[in-house]
């Protein structure tokens, strides 16, 4: 998995509304992402590793997706933030696996969880890039 993002300044500009203003960014632009390969896995334990080729540090959480949920929906809150609750793990330290305060520009974070059949949307929680774009499905089959 690789994290995107357009670097510094990436979540504002001249009368724009950003992200954490509520609004979409430039145009409605996705300035981040979250690029998945493979995007389907087979349940059973599954190993994330995220490399981190953007200019901000970043994080990947492992959220279920609900019957008839696509990713990109989830509503932020006034952080900018989604709810991470039901969270299965989380990717967010440099050069380690697991939780830590973000992996940064350059750096590979990992982590390895047990996922049953399913949709999960890998996302970036860090104020604001949720909003930006950041955040792809991840398919289980049986």
């Amino acid at each position: 998995m690789t994290t995107v993002d357009m670097g510094p300044g990436v979540m504002a500009g001249p009368n724009a509304r950003t992200p954490m203003s509520g609004g979409p960014g430039w145009y409605g632009m996705r300035l981040m992402r979250l690029a998945g390969h493979p995007d389907t896995v087979a349940a059973g334990v599954v190993s994330l590793r995220v490399f981190n080729t953007g200019a901000l540090t970043h994080e990947v959480v492992v959220l279920p997706l609900s019957a008839g949920q696509s990713a990109g929906e989830r509503p932020a809150g006034p952080s900018g933030r989604v709810d991470e609750a039901g969270s299965l793990g989380e990717v967010s330290r440099s050069c380690a696996a697991g939780a830590g305060d973000g992996i940064t520009s350059g750096a590979t974070g990992w982590t390895t969880v047990t996922l049953q059949p399913g949709r999960y949307e890998l996302v970036c929680n860090f104020p604001g890039h949720y909003t930006a774009g950041m955040y792809t499905e991840l398919d289980v089959t049986p």
